[in-house]
């Protein structure tokens, strides 16, 4: 296709005649030009998905749009200069990328100049480009260029387009990074700045919605690398990179396959969102996967495909990245007098970093590639590995085959990295990062860059299972500031073999993606990894069991009555011992940590930590039954009495209190909870206070509590729940008691919806009164979502489902309920619930991403199980219809 300039010769025309101010200009010619051309630019893009012909033509007019209006207000004959700077003096102006450009300007440049160039921005503003502009002399280039980072970086892409050619000369020969930011400095400073830019995206290269310009693998990764190489070789591009020997010709082609795929990315997202945007948020990435041609296959949807790509292509820029910025810094330093101390027949240490003693240690020993990660970790002068080494590690990933695998050298060299006291998260971190992990791994391999395209979910699978493997190993850490429960330190020293915790953790979701229960599978794995590495059958048994039941624990704390003897002793019955116990609450706190951190709230780890120590006791009891109903009821009143004593209340006020309550009342609440609730409603009675609203936090539960206490009303919970939605808490707990003398106990835990902390003392006091006011006028009021939610889960389709269990006991009757996460969703079930005559005596709710769900027990009217099928089915019918 000819070229947009071609195609539209009225530019030069529009531009032909010159003028003094932007009044005179073709103000509304120049806006259509650029409009028809982002139009045409726009249309090439999608029939061609050429991001890199995109880039190039976008530069090509700005240029000669920017030259012709600059002719055109007569500026070519004065004192000035204008440069392109940026990304744009690369020439790589993405589709609405800002413009920037550096105008020179020296001690002959009149007041009459800078008028006509004030002129001149104001038409370029007025026709809508988005400029980014400096005016400096030459010295000012030089000064600001010295001591800011920033500023050098943008002047070392500095790109003539018109004016004074003299004057960009003498700018460029001031601003020479190698007198202004000399050798070490420069690098040092660049890496710092890298270093930076990673810690605030987790060092984490795979997250749900990544920056395609600053996260760890983006494109800054790349532009990093040139500048540190224009520091070297002036004018450095990749192509100087690969005739200078510093880049192989693989290399560099993966580079460049890297760079054009995420400009492809970049050109679709640009053109899609009509305004500059480098984060591939949700709500984008499915346009832009369609846009890219992946489409939907069974089990593999088309937006995972891409952003699966997008993972392995950052993956692979920052390998490379890290690869070369050590090659670079070669050049900066005198490596060539470095001291090579011998460590072995196959390595050798350079100023700290461990290297091979030939380029063909690998080819003629392949468990050398094992073996160098092991004595990078046991041996602490060891800093990292050089990075001609890396590259010889990546060229002979084809020796790990099958024979590798069963190769008892290697199978024990694996092993030994993983029983390391110290050093194991970097340094499978690091494994992973040159592909040996999932070379060896083949499991592993099959879940690199594997996304779930959900809210829940923030890290694909491989970066989950890392983040978890460094979350167990902080448990040995004393100072690794994380807020596990106080008891974790006592777990971890009764713990036989961590390293089968380890590998209970790389295998808990080793077979997502492949279909099937991946708990069932991931445990296959594991047996058969267990075997193959001559662990004994006990030891993998353990492993394949901690894969096979790594989510009981959790969804037990969250969806159980943890308070309910019998809920403990079946959860203990399914664990077994002390041991596994111990095992697997470890990993349960690892993998909720590191699944999404906004998960791990206070509450959880109370949660976690009560059924922990109740498991216990169980066990200590020699498995019998935790406490018999009688005596637990005895037990909790007792506790109860002494939270209360030294109150004042007298206890015949105690007595006709709690002769109120049903013993359901006693056996679902905690001692301090019974003390709080007491203490407040006798005092309510003394004021004649009613309804009844209090809240309180409790910090070593992690929660707030909320107490309703009003004589029993139609849509009791409905007018609770809603209140509560409308201020944007999160319910995380609901019981619902209704007492022999007609009054509702109702007792909801709430927290702060972001991260999942406790409500301060005048946020308590907001909750009472918006929940009081709503008991008094008795409605069930809307409540909407905020732009941004609506905006992340417009994007998923969740469809309601009901279904219906009973407990251990049949006592009850359990409501599981998934739907779409959205306010009010609560209230609906509530008023639901009113309509058909059930009574909520329980609830657990739970938000897993983009859905909740959620658990309720449910009674019949009279206190029997809801067990009739046509009732159920026609409850369920009209929840998903109102949710829906």
């Amino acid at each position: 296709m000819a070229s947009d300039l071609q195609e539209a010769p009225n530019l030069e025309a529009l531009c032909a005649v010159e003028v003094s101010d932007p009044q005179s200009a073709p103000l509304a010619e120049l806006k259509y030009y650029i409009k028809s051309f982002d139009e045409r630019l726009a249309a090439d893009f999608h029939q061609s998905l050429d991001a890199t012909a995109t880039v190039r033509r976008r530069t090509e007019m700005l240029d000669v749009l920017l030259r012709s209006t600059w002719t055109m207000f007569g500026l070519n004959d004065r004192a000035l200069t204008l440069a392109a700077v940026g990304g744009y003096g690369r020439a790589e102006l993405h589709p609405h990328s800002d413009i920037d450009i550096a105008i020179l300007v020296d001690e002959s440049t009149t007041g009459e100049d800078r008028e006509q160039l004030e002129n001149w921005l104001r038409l370029l503003w007025d026709v809508g480009l988005k400029l980014g502009h400096a005016v400096r002399t030459p010295a000012e280039c030089e000064s600001e260029a010295s001591n800011d980072l920033t500023i050098m970086t943008n002047l070392l892409e500095a790109r003539f387009l018109i004016g004074q050619r003299t004057l960009f000369d003498a700018t460029e020969s001031q601003i020479d990074v190698t007198k202004l930011w000399p050798g070490q400095r420069f690098f040092a400073a660049k890496v710092g700045e890298q270093e930076l830019r990673h810690s605030k995206y987790d060092n984490a290269l795979q997250k749900l919605e990544p920056n395609l310009k600053e996260s760890p693998g983006g494109l800054r990764d790349l532009h990093n690398l040139i500048w540190v190489a224009k520091s070297l070789f002036k004018g450095a591009t990749l192509e100087t990179l690969l005739n200078e020997g510093l880049l192989t010709a693989t290399e560099h082609k993966s580079l460049l396959a890297d760079r054009d795929f995420l400009w492809a990315i970049r050109c679709a997202l640009h053109f899609s969102v009509g305004r500059p945007e480098d984060r591939l948020l949700f709500e984008y990435q499915k346009n832009i996967a369609s846009v890219l041609g992946y489409t939907d296959s069974e089990g593999n949807r088309g937006v995972e495909q891409l952003m699966r790509r997008f993972y392995q292509t950052i993956r692979d820029l920052a390998s490379l990245n890290e690869m070369l910025l050590d090659i670079l810094k070669d050049h900066f330093g005198t490596t060539e007098d470095a001291q090579i101390q011998r460590i072995n027949r196959r390595f050798q240490m350079r100023q700290n970093n461990i290297e091979t003693t030939s380029p063909k240690v690998f080819k003629r020993t392949p468990s050398a590639l094992l073996e160098i990660f092991l004595l990078v970790q046991q041996r602490d002068d060891i800093v990292g590995i050089s990075a001609e080494t890396i590259r010889q590690i990546r060229a002979h990933l084809y020796v790990i085959d099958d024979d590798f695998r069963d190769n008892i050298a290697c199978r024990s060299l694996f092993l030994e990295i993983i029983r390391q006291p110290r050093g194991i998260t970097a340094t499978l971190r690091r494994m992973h990062r040159y592909g040996v992990l999932g070379a060896y791994l083949t499991e592993f391999a099959h879940v690199t860059g594997l996304m779930q395209f959900d809210l829940y979910h923030i890290y694909t699978v491989d970066e989950h299972t890392l983040f978890l493997i460094r979350n167990l190993r902080r448990f040995w850490v004393p100072k690794a500031h994380e807020p596990f429960p106080p008891h974790v330190e006592e777990v971890v020293g009764k713990l036989p073999k961590p390293e089968l915790l380890y590998l209970g953790g790389l295998f808990h979701d080793i077979a997502k993606g492949r279909g099937g229960d991946h708990s069932e599978v991931g445990a296959e794995d594991a047996i058969r990894f267990c075997r193959r590495h001559d662990l004994s059958d006990f030891d993998g048994d353990v492993v394949a069991w901690l894969v096979r039941n790594h989510l009981l624990m959790s969804a037990t704390a969250q969806k159980r009555d943890i308070q309910d003897p019998k809920v403990v002793a079946e959860f203990a019955n399914r664990v077994g011992d002390q041991m596994h116990l111990n095992y697997l609450y470890l990993l349960t706190i690892a993998d909720i940590r590191a699944t999404n951190p906004e998960l791990w709230t206070s509450w959880k780890a109370t949660l976690l930590s009560e059924l922990y120590r109740a498991t216990l006791r169980y066990f200590r009891r020699g498995g019998a039954a935790v406490l018999e109903q009688e005596d637990r009821l005895l037990a909790v009143r007792s506790e109860a009495q002494a939270h209360l004593a030294g109150t004042g209340i007298a206890h015949g006020k105690l007595d006709e209190l709690w002769a109120t309550f049903d013993r359901d009342y006693f056996l679902r609440h905690r001692a301090e909870e019974i003390a709080w609730h007491t203490q407040t409603i006798i005092a309510a009675r003394a004021t004649g206070v009613t309804p009844l609203v209090a809240a309180k936090t409790f910090p070593a539960r992690g929660c707030t509590a909320v107490l309703v206490y009003v004589e029993d009303m139609p849509n009791l919970f409905a007018v609770t729940a809603s209140a509560i939605d409308r201020m944007h808490y999160n319910i995380q707990d609901a019981r619902i008691i209704t007492n022999d003398d007609g009054m509702a106990l109702d007792t909801y835990v709430i927290l702060n919806p972001n991260d999942g902390t406790t409500l301060k003392e005048e946020d308590c006091d907001k909750v009472v009164t918006a929940i009081t006011d709503a008991l008094l006028a008795g409605e069930v009021r809307s409540v909407s979502a905020s732009l941004g939610t609506r905006r992340r889960l417009k994007q998923f389709s969740v469809k309601s489902t009901v279904n219906f269990d009973s407990d251990q006991h049949g006592e009850r009757t359990i409501m599981e309920l998934t739907a779409a996460d959205r306010p009010g969703v609560l209230s609906i079930v509530g008023h639901a619930l009113q309509t058909f005559g059930i009574r909520l005596q329980d609830a657990r709710i739970g938000t897993v991403g983009e859905r909740v769900e959620d658990y309720f027990f449910i009674t019949d009217a009279d206190g029997s199980a809801f067990t009739d099928p046509d009732r159920q089915r026609a409850l369920a019918e009209h929840l998903c219809s109102a949710l829906d």
